[in-house]
């Protein structure tokens, strides 16, 4: 038998090594973001220098520093700007995907017709296909509705492409939901929208948490979409942004504003995690074990 301690041991160990290879890449991008001049190029695993030079070019605006004006009056270019209509078209991806999807999986869960089946999994295999196979068909669609180059179209395709895997999601958790919650509702005179609002959201809280946090991270890193629909850095999102930051060659490159701009991407996706940690885990966890 092999004991507990070493059991314990190989544990932690396992632990301690799957922690360090996730969290060392955004620890390197930090720690890299500070450096400036041939120093970026110099590998270190512990910071040697501190500076925020590469976070004001990133923030720079048409060559100047953004003012307290520029906000007052969303006269923002450059990288802000990019920033902003990540956080616009993210969150109102999320909002629209929750909004269709609850409506949807109620009918999907509670009302019995010819086909639920199907149409389910037909909404599941939609999100089977790559981007890339679907972008002709959605690239005459935004063209037909004239939203291209607009914060629009990336709204338009992103809730598309993050609709069915919110729609089973919340379908799977609105199942396990008792019947006699419902039950009470209709005798109490509710109708199908005071059921979903008064009744079901309060107890979905879990599962909406966790799609739509899975829906803004999906939003938030979409790059073939927003590099399509966009041909100007007014409507573009960061992930776009991060990529036009290059010089005339690799020389050129500016590794040091692209690491900048990388943390601060990265870093509200990770303060949205653990903020709301417990629900996700909830929601993940929840309907998994019966009796």
């Amino acid at each position: 038998m092999v004991p507990d301690i070493v059991k314990k041991s190989a544990f932690y160990l396992f632990v301690t090594a799957i922690v360090v290879y996730s969290v060392f890449p955004f620890y390197y991008a930090i720690i890299t973001s500070f450096k400036t001049g041939t120093a970026i190029f110099e590998i270190t695993y512990l910071p040697t220098s501190f500076g925020l030079d590469n976070y004001r070019a990133v923030f720079s605006s048409g060559g100047r520093a953004m003012g307290l004006m520029d906000l007052l009056t969303l006269n923002i270019t450059g990288f802000p700007r990019n920033l902003i209509n990540s956080v616009i078209v993210s969150s109102l991806v999320v909002c629209l995907a929750l909004l269709m999807a609850v409506t949807a999986s109620f009918a999907l869960s509670r009302v019995r017709f010819r086909g639920r089946g199907l149409l389910l999994m037909t909404i599941l295999s939609v999100s089977m296909f790559p981007q890339v196979a679907v972008l002709a068909g959605l690239f005459e669609l935004v063209r037909a509705f004239h939203i291209i180059n607009t914060i629009w179209a990336l709204i338009f395709s992103y809730t598309i492409f993050t609709l069915p895997f919110t729609v089973w999601v919340l379908t799977t958790f609105m199942r396990d939901l008792p019947v006699e919650i419902e039950e009470a509702a209709i005798v109490d005179g509710a109708s199908p929208w005071v059921i979903i609002t008064k009744v079901f959201l309060p107890l979905l809280w879990p599962a909406l948490v966790t799609t739509g946090l899975l829906a803004f991270i999906a939003a938030w890193n979409e790059y073939l979409y927003a590099l399509t629909f966009t041909s100007d850095n007014l409507h573009r999102t960061v992930p776009v942004a991060i990529a036009q930051l290059t010089g005339a060659s690799d020389k050129e490159i500016p590794w040091g504003p692209i690491m900048a701009a990388s943390v601060i991407v990265t870093a509200p996706l990770i303060v949205l995690v653990l903020i709301f940690q417990r629900k996700i885990i909830a929601g993940l966890t929840a309907g998994g074990v019966k009796g």
